[in-house]
């Protein structure tokens, strides 16, 4: 956002419920600031039931983009023109991208995934993976992993609706990419050991451990962890959770997910502007780890 707004100033923004706590106003306005982009970045609270409406608005105000976050992610999908082949075949978007009222959606969330592993020396392809979860950040990251070139992913995940959405998903995964993906029960604990012992990536895409519940970790069996697993957790609050405490004193590299919401906020700006976010920068002024 420039210093002031005038009648040129252009609107990006994010849609959901609830946005008060987001992070992204921060982040988008500044980026727009050190580079002198005339855009100002709002949150709007907006739920599934009032989503059309809200699009059909900002379609009508030429809006140049907007960012989606829960509940409307998936819906979203279904209000785009066309859609990027990982928020086609994850049925979600956290990203439109509005030229001349054709919207295009995005999911940039699994590409956070792979900037915050490359910011700490982690690059995905020919890699093995267990992916813990099968819900929204999940998918995000299991959908793009896969098209990145990831060799294997372990999913598990409970038997809820989310495990019977997965597994269209990995049907499709292993149709059209050449990762081997697997979904499993998460109740099988042989299969879960096994599956960790093989990896070189043990990722919790799930909220357990989550404040306040900071005394949870999904794996409750530390002996599990191997001293050449990376451990990503997209936790970010508390910054270092109890699963990340136990794969550390295991000796192994951990990770949470704050640079995800990082990286993932890049690729949207980029999207809209076509400019590289300053990310050293916003990582100064909006994210401590």
């Amino acid at each position: 956002m420039s210093n002031s707004i005038t009648g040129h100033t252009g609107l990006l923004c994010l849609l959901g419920s609830p946005v008060a706590h987001s992070i992204s106003p921060a982040m988008h306005n500044e980026a727009c600031r050190q580079l002198g982009l005339d855009y100002a970045y709002l949150a709007f609270d907006v739920d599934e039931e009032h989503l059309k409406e809200a699009v059909d608005g900002l379609k009508a105000m030429k809006v140049r983009g907007w960012n989606i976050t829960m509940p409307c992610k998936n819906k979203m999908c279904a209000l785009a023109d066309r859609l990027s082949p990982a928020s086609e075949i994850s049925g979600a978007c956290n990203t439109i991208v509005n030229e001349d009222g054709i919207l295009t959606g995005y999911t940039t969330d699994g590409i956070g995934f792979r900037e915050a592993l490359k910011e700490e020396g982690f690059l995905l392809p020919g890699k093995k993976m267990t992916l813990l979860g099968a819900g929204g950040a999940a998918t995000a990251i299991l959908v793009q992993a896969a098209l990145d070139g990831v060799q294997e992913i372990h999913v598990f995940n409970i038997k809820d609706p989310f495990y019977d959405r997965a597994q269209q998903i990995v049907k499709t995964l292993n149709e059209k990419t050449n990762c081997h993906v697997t979904l499993h029960d998460f109740s099988d604990k042989a299969i879960l050991s096994e599956a960790i012992k093989n990896s070189d990536l043990l990722v919790n895409g799930t909220n357990i451990g989550m404040a306040p519940h900071t005394d949870r970790s999904i794996i409750q069996d530390p002996s599990l962890f191997h001293p050449d697993l990376f451990v990503f957790d997209v936790i970010y609050n508390p910054k270092e959770t109890k699963l990340l405490k136990d794969a550390k004193v295991a000796g192994c590299k951990t990770a949470n997910g704050l640079y995800m919401l990082l990286y993932q906020g890049a690729a949207s700006f980029k999207l809209w502007t076509g400019k590289e976010m300053p990310v050293d920068i916003i990582k100064e002024k909006c994210f401590s780890k």
